[in-house]
């Protein structure tokens, strides 16, 4: 209950929206189900793997929440809002096995790219722009290579290019799909570093993941999910022996569990 005193503003407020709530999201492609009711939320300032056994729906759920894929039922609210509302405040890294790595241009234009959201399509970058680009680059470890063409790159600098245009839009929720799939060891610790600088900022991210090993040392939330959902939450209390066997069926749930650390 609040109590206002007569002439005085109350001093209660509504909670903040979490940055994405996911209520009842379905996918069916050729009326098989691909992503089915599936309902949680990402607080602020986490980090969140969804997890699963491949065909589970990751990739998709991710692009069913941004629209990317139609739905077949429920929604998709970010910080309160439909998407088209708060689109500036979204971020999204795809696969790097979905994008033409032989369009020409250079790594920075890549990065200033994440800057148009900003500006508007309509007015050009400038030196501003370019400068906040090859600082999010140099956050990656990637100014050295600001003028490399992104079909020159390693796959593992390809995705730090991705990752930088992602920070240069200053998003404060970021999906990512499969950010460390196919790259080298200090790509990885790169990523790493730039997921918890995020959290620390208050900022969320959202990752597609598929190495149980590393689950409990990068994510301090998960959500398992096999088409449903099996189990959403922190990682301690979500990412358990049991849940994994329910997400990744009994007969390759106890090596996921063991892969997973599941005895500890």
């Amino acid at each position: 209950m609040t109590v206002t005193v007569p002439g005085t503003a109350s001093t209660t407020h509504a909670p903040a929206a979490p940055p994405l709530a996911l209520r009842g999201l379905s996918v069916a492609y050729a009326e098989e189900p691909a992503v089915w009711d599936v309902s949680f939320e990402v607080p602020a300032a986490s980090l969140t793997a969804i997890i699963g056994p491949n065909g589970a729906g990751k990739s998709t759920l991710l692009k069913a929440a941004l629209g990317l894929v139609p739905r077949l039922a429920g929604e998709a609210l970010f910080f309160g809002a439909p998407l088209a509302k708060v689109r500036r405040r979204v971020a999204y890294v795809p696969q790097r096995t979905s994008v033409d790595w032989d369009f020409p241009a250079s790594a920075l234009d890549v990065v200033t790219m994440g800057l148009y959201g900003r500006l508007g399509w309509l007015r050009r970058p400038g030196r501003r722009e370019r400068a906040q680009a090859l600082a999010c680059l140099e956050r990656v470890g990637m100014a050295d290579f600001a003028g490399r063409q992104i079909s020159e790159l390693s796959g593992g600098q390809q995705q730090r290019v991705f990752l930088a245009r992602a920070l240069a839009q200053e998003a404060d929720l970021t999906f990512m799909d499969e950010p460390f799939a196919g790259v080298d060891a200090v790509t990885e610790r790169a990523i790493v570093d730039v997921l918890r600088e995020l959290r620390g900022q208050g900022r969320s991210v959202v990752v597609v993941h598929h190495d149980l090993d590393t689950v409990r040392d990068y994510f301090d939330r998960v959500a398992l999910l096999n088409v449903s959902l099996v189990a959403a939450g922190p990682t301690e209390v979500a990412f358990t022996p049991a849940n994994l066997r329910a997400a990744y069926g009994e007969r390759h749930g106890a090596l996921a569990a063991a892969l997973a650390g599941g005895g500890r």
